[in-house]
Formats: structure tokens, sequence, C-alpha cells
């Protein structure tokens, strides 16, 4: 699959990377175009938004997701990183990362959940073209 630009600042290849993927030899590309299409309306509608508000990169962890990876993760199994709808956003500072999650609800999203495991925090956020709940979890606890 051929590297796409799908916003000013996003690339296809952003959403597909994954470390866990690539250490268990999983293909974690796609053929389905409705794929690509729902992660460029996440880039437009959500992260275009927000990269344009705190003028620096945003830092996507996971993005879209195969149903192997996603499995391997741990992820639900009606994940919106299946679709291409969600990521999640890191960021090492915490507080910056608090100040990004406020930003974010006042824009138009899905669902917006603040998460963490151990000392490890990010933001996932999804949207979904024509339907977007606006629903906020704000503290969300991964145990793994």
């Amino acid at each position: 699959m051929e590297d796409q630009i799908l916003s000013p600042h996003f690339r296809l290849s952003e959403f597909t990377r994954s470390a866990t993927a690539e250490k268990f030899g999983i293909d974690n590309s796609f053929s389905n175009p409705q794929i690509r299409d729902n992660l460029k309306n996440l880039c437009e509608q959500v992260l275009e938004p927000l990269r344009q508000q705190v003028g620096e990169p945003v830092i996507i962890s996971s993005g879209y997701r195969c149903p192997k990876l996603n499995r391997l993760v741990g992820g639900v199994a009606n994940s919106q990183h299946l679709t291409g709808e969600a990521c999640d956003i890191y960021l090492e500072d915490r507080a910056k990362l608090r100040q990004w999650f406020i930003i974010l609800q006042s824009g138009v999203f899905d669902q917006l959940i603040y998460e963490h495991q151990g000392s490890h925090y990010w933001i996932h956020v999804s949207y979904r073209k024509g339907d977007c709940r606006q629903q906020v979890i704000p503290n969300l606890v991964k145990s793994r």
C-alpha cells in the first residue's frame, strides 16, 4: 500500500504503522477504500483542527488496526480502530496531553477517552461521519 496524504499534516503510514504488528509479523494494511475515507475524515475533522490550535505535531500511537492486531493488543471487538474511525494520540507531557483533551472536547468527535496503562497516557479519539455522539470518558484505566 503506497503512503498517501490524508490531510496537510497526516499521512496514511502514521495510521497503519505498528511496532506490535512488526514484532509479530502482522500485515496491518487494508484494501477497503472506506477505511481510507474514514481516516481522512478523522484527520480533516478532528486532527487537523487540533494541530492548527496547538501549533505542534500530533503523534499517532495507534490508528487503523487489522482484526488480528486489534485482538493481540486487547482491543474490543467493535473497536473503531478496525474501521479507521479512531486513533490514539500520545504525548509525553501529561499536562499538555490533558490540555489537548480539553481542546478536543470543543470540537466534533464521536468518542473521546483519556486513557492510561501504568505510567503511559494517551487520548483515544474517534469520528463517525454524520453520526458523532460527542461521548467523553475522562478517566478510563486500562488493566492488562
